[in-house]
C-alpha cells in the first residue's frame, strides 16, 4: 500500500456515483432484458473515464474506477463465476439476514422505506446463489475493468490506481451456498477461485482492494445468533481463507476494507473495532480501510493506543462519512488524520472514506452525487492541513 514520506495521501473505498443512463442500462441487463452489449461497454468506459477525472480534480491520490462497471461490490461475480444462478426448482434462496439494530426499531425501518418510495434494490436485480461447483469461467469483464482504468489513468495525475474485489467471506451472505456440504467448504472453494481475480489485478499493476464487511457487519446480521467468540472464530476462518487466496501476492500490493454496514441506522449492535481488529490485522494486506467518521465509530481511534499495530500496516481511516450529506470541514478531517498519525506515525496513515458512496447501482444511495465530490475535495483539503501540521 502506498506510503508517503512527505505528505498525507488520499483515497476512498471504491464505489462512486454512476450516471443515470448507465444505471438504467445496468438494471435492464441484470434483468435479462435486451441490451446492446457494445453500446453498454462503451458507456461503461466513458463513465469510468469521467469518474477517474473527477477524482483527480478533487485531489484524490490513489484512484479507482468507482466500480462503475459493477451492479454491486458482490453481485458482480455472477458475470464471472460458473456455479452461480437462481435457486433450483422446489428450493428457495436463503433469506438475507436483516441488521439486528434495524430489527429493533421498526419505526425507523418504516420511515426509511417511505424515503425510498417503496423501492427495494434487491428486488430490482437478480440475486444469485451458489448452485454448483464454482470456477472462474469468464475473465473478460475483469480484463475490461483493467483496461478501462488503465486508459482513464493516462489522462490524470495519480499516485497509483486500485481495483476492488470481494472477499471469500462476504460472498457467503450475498451469494449464499446451496451446493457445498458446509459453509466452510464453500469458503474454501471461494478462496481458490477468487485468487484468479486477485492475482490478475496485481499483475496489471494496480493495488488490490479486498472488500471484507464479513469482518464487521456480518456480526450483527448474518451471524447475529452467535456469541462474539463464536463470530470471531468465523472471522478467523475468513481471514485464513483470504490469506490462502492472496498467498502469491506481496502484502504491500493489497489493502482490505472492513465496515459495519454502509447505512444510516442506530448501529448500536456493531462489534467494536477493538474486538475485531486483532483478527483483521492477521490478514496479509498491508493497508486497512475502516470506518472512523460516523457517530458510531468516530471515537475508536482512542482504542488503537492500546493495540499493537504491526509496523508493516498502513491505516486508511474513514475521515468523511458516506451516509450523510453533511460536508465535513477540512479542519475536522485534519484532526481525524492527525489522531491516527500520532499513534502509528505520519507515513503510515492515508486519508479515506468510511465506505463507498454508491454501494449498489440503484436510486437508494444516500449522498447526492454533487455532494460526494464536495466531500472528496474537502478530504483533500483536510489532508493538506494535516500535512502542514505533521511535517511543519
Amino acid at each position: 500500500m502506498s506510503k508517503s514520506a512527505n505528505r498525507i495521501l488520499t483515497t476512498h473505498v471504491g464505489s462512486l456515483p454512476r450516471p443515470d443512463d448507465l444505471l438504467s442500462l445496468m438494471e435492464a441487463r441484470e434483468k435479462g432484458e435486451a441490451v446492446d452489449e457494445l453500446a453498454y461497454q462503451c458507456r461503461v468506459t466513458r463513465a469510468i473515464s469521467n469518474v477517474v477525472k473527477k477524482q483527480s480534480e478533487c485531489g484524490v491520490d490513489v484512484i479507482g474506477d468507482g466500480e462503475n462497471s459493477k451492479i454491486s461490490y458482490t453481485f458482480y461475480v455472477r458475470h464471472r463465476l460458473d456455479g452461480l444462478g437462481v435457486a433450483p426448482p422446489g428450493k428457495e434462496r436463503p433469506v438475507t439476514a436483516q441488521h439486528a439494530d434495524l430489527m429493533r426499531h421498526p419505526d425507523f425501518v418504516e420511515m426509511a422505506a417511505k424515503r425510498a418510495n417503496g423501492v427495494n434494490w434487491f428486488q430490482r436485480v437478480a440475486s444469485p446463489c451458489c448452485v454448483g461447483p464454482i470456477r472462474y469461467a469468464d475473465s473478460r469483464p475483469l480484463e475490461q475493468d483493467i483496461l478501462n482504468l488503465k486508459q482513464a489513468l493516462t489522462q490524470v495525475t495519480a499516485v497509483v490506481g486500485f481495483l476492488n474485489s470481494a472477499s471469500p467471506g462476504v460472498l457467503t451472505k450475498f451469494v449464499p451456498n446451496m451446493y457445498y456440504a458446509s459453509e466452510d467448504a464453500y469458503v474454501e472453494a471461494l478462496s481458490s477461485v477468487l485468487a484468479v481475480e486477485y492475482e490478475a489485478i496485481v499483475s496489471a499493476g494496480y493495488i488490490l482492494q479486498i472488500d471484507a464487511p464479513d469482518l464487521g457487519s456480518a456480526r450483527h446480521n448474518q451471524y447475529q445468533h452467535l456469541s462474539d467468540q463464536e463470530f470471531l472464530r468465523i472471522a478467523e476462518r475468513n481471514v485464513a481463507a483470504l490469506n490462502h487466496a492472496t498467498r502469491n501476492i506481496a502484502p504491500d500490493r493489497m489493502r482490505m476494507h472492513i465496515c459495519w454496514g454502509n447505512y444510516e441506522g442506530p448501529h448500536n449492535h456493531d462489534i467494536p473495532l477493538a474486538k475485531i481488529l486483532p483478527v483483521a490485522l492477521k490478514a496479509r494486506p498491508s493497508g486497512l480501510l475502516f470506518e472512523a467518521a460516523n457517530p458510531a465509530h468516530a471515537h475508536e481511534w482512542e482504542d488503537l493506543k492500546s493495540i499493537k499495530i504491526p509496523d508493516d500496516k498502513v491505516l486508511i481511516p474513514g475521515v468523511v462519512d458516506s451516509t450523510t450529506n453533511f460536508v465535513e470541514h477540512p479542519r475536522l478531517i485534519a484532526q481525524r488524520v492527525c489522531n491516527f498519525a500520532n499513534i502509528v506515525g505520519r507515513d503510515r496513515v492515508v486519508a479515506g472514506t468510511d465506505c463507498g458512496f454508491a454501494t449498489f447501482a440503484g436510486p437508494n444511495n444516500p449522498v447526492a452525487p454533487s455532494v460526494v465530490w464536495l466531500k472528496l475535495r474537502a478530504m483533500s483539503e483536510g489532508a493538506k492541513i494535516a500535512t502542514d501540521r505533521l511535517w511543519g
